[in-house]
């Protein structure tokens, strides 16, 4: 994967364009990087081109100006998808990730050609009281993450990942946040409730782990219920399913984009 910046643009991202093939846009969880996607790369290299994103104030972008919020992140995409002539292509977000390829087909359902979100919510459909607990008990981890980053990693990787691989590499790419970031959050909530519910022009498959906290399991089952798409929990994966079961994650992916 080839390491550049956007112009004008906090952002780093990574491009392996190398076939006349479809291209796949890897978003990556809060507090990681890119590189969660390694096995992804290393399986999908050759059968698709490959773009990945670092979100703003995660790996290396974090060179803010004045003014950069998350809230550009679709906007920056999309001109990452014209320095490249992208027309269009399939989205994969975990987590975190998950809310900004919803924000960028909101935005450019056209450049859309399916959407994968695992561990995620519908963010045109945020139930606020429903996430209100789990908001505050990752309220407490954050602030204690301002005291120490290690601490923080060392409690965010046993939620974040279920096998103790994953979790080892989900732990040292969380000790390279840096906590200035925090900030950069925040404005998260602008992104959700923002759109109305409509048809989608695009297939989109949801889906979490076996062993992800039961809150996110409920929310995927009640999307599945709400919208024709395709769901699947992946068996002995967590939260971040991809690096937990990476075999099974691919697999998932690319029955379901020959459906595409």
């Amino acid at each position: 994967m080839r390491g550049l910046y956007l112009e004008n643009s906090p952002i780093a991202y990574c491009v392996d364009a190398s076939t006349d093939k479809d291209w796949i846009v890897f978003v990556h969880a809060a507090f990681v990087d890119h590189r969660m996607f390694q096995k992804q790369f290393e399986y999908f290299k050759g059968k698709y081109n490959l773009l990945a994103i670092d979100i703003l104030g995660h790996g290396k972008s974090t060179k803010a100006r004045k003014g950069d919020s998350i809230e550009k992140m679709s906007d920056w995409i999309n001109q990452i998808f014209q320095k490249h002539n992208i027309t269009a292509a399939h989205f994969v977000g975990v987590s975190l990730g998950a809310v900004f390829v919803q924000d960028f087909a909101n935005k450019y359902e056209n450049k859309v050609l399916s959407l994968a979100c695992f561990g995620g919510y519908d963010i045109n459909n945020f139930d606020i009281q429903k996430q209100k607990g789990n908001s505050k008990e990752q309220m407490k981890m954050m602030l204690r993450a301002i005291f120490s980053i290690k601490w923080f990693a060392k409690a965010n990787k046993k939620i974040s990942a279920y096998t103790s691989e994953a979790q080892e590499e989900f732990y040292k790419l969380n000790m390279l946040f840096k906590k200035k970031s925090f900030k950069y959050l925040a404005k998260l909530k602008n992104l959700i409730n923002k759109f109305p519910n409509k048809q989608r022009q695009y297939k989109l498959l949801i889906g979490c782990g076996e062993h992800d906290i039961p809150m996110e399991i409920e929310i995927v089952n009640e999307w599945a219920e709400r919208e024709n798409c395709d769901k699947i929990v992946l068996q002995g994966a967590g939260h971040c399913a991809n690096m937990d079961k990476p075999n099974e994650f691919n697999a998932c992916l690319e029955n379901f984009w020959k459906e595409v």
